[in-house]
């Protein structure tokens, strides 16, 4: 390889890839604008957006897979943007939709699920290399941001008063954050082949899902992540249980 040759393979690795990260912006504004819509006291926009990001965010990975250009950039970037979508958003959301009712408490409660999902992410990239593939060590940030984003968002849709009810708020607002840094164990579906077959009933089941999800986003996606959060800890019971009966199998 030439002098010149070198010089332009250094230039082209000073570049970014486009597409990936274009969707990985976009997530990012996702969550600035909630915070936004939030202190502009439009909490169901604040909290729509929220899942926009959850939504833009599950693409850029998936995109950058699919056109081959994956990069340590783009996984940096990734994370930063997810700190503020699914740990600063849904913290300043909640604080000023309900906790700031509470002072200090209120305040202490929004500061955990952020630092939560600050220490979810730190932990998630330090494991990439290691970590079962086909499990997530602790709740993911963005379902745990879609558990609380659902609350505003049914709450707000309906006028159900939640809001009113700041101390629920709290308790709902602190799981969240304690289960981003947990042991508990969250089925991952990466391990779900998209480009094989599939029986024709299974056509007709995603199809079901996608109307009953339109019909009712905010109550369907609510109820849908609120359950993934509880999937956890049944799913790690089961596993330790496996666990304890392959050993004493071994010892019989």
């Amino acid at each position: 390889m030439t002098e010149s040759d070198q010089k332009s393979t250094k230039k082209r690795s000073r570049g970014i890839y486009l597409l990936p990260n274009l969707f990985t912006t976009a997530a990012l504004f996702s969550g600035f604008y909630a915070m936004a819509s939030a202190i502009s006291g439009q909490y169901e926009k604040a909290a729509m957006l929220i899942f926009v990001s959850l939504v833009l965010d599950g693409l850029d990975g998936r995109v950058a897979r699919m056109t081959n250009t994956q990069s340590d950039f783009g996984a940096e970037y990734d994370s930063m943007a997810d700190m503020v979508s699914f740990g600063a958003a849904p913290a300043i959301v909640m604080y000023l939709w309900s906790l700031a009712a509470l002072g200090q408490a209120g305040l202490i409660a929004a500061f955990i699920h952020l630092a939560g999902g600050a220490l979810r992410l730190a932990r998630f990239n330090t494991q990439l290399g290691t970590q079962d593939k086909r499990y997530f060590q602790g709740l993911p940030s963005p379902a745990a941001a879609a558990i609380l984003a659902g609350l505003v968002w049914v709450s707000e849709k309906y006028a159900y008063g939640i809001d009113g009810l700041p101390w629920l708020v709290l308790v709902i607002t602190i799981a969240t954050g304690l289960l981003m840094v947990s042991n508990f164990r969250y089925y991952s579906f990466k391990d779900i082949n998209f480009r094989g077959k599939v029986p024709f009933v299974a056509m007709i089941g995603v199809m079901v899902g996608f109307a009953i999800t339109l019909s009712n986003p905010a109550t369907v996606l609510f109820l849908f992540f609120f359950g993934y959060a509880l999937s956890g800890p049944a799913l790690t019971i089961i596993l330790l249980r496996r666990k304890r009966q392959e050993r004493s199998q071994e010892h019989d």
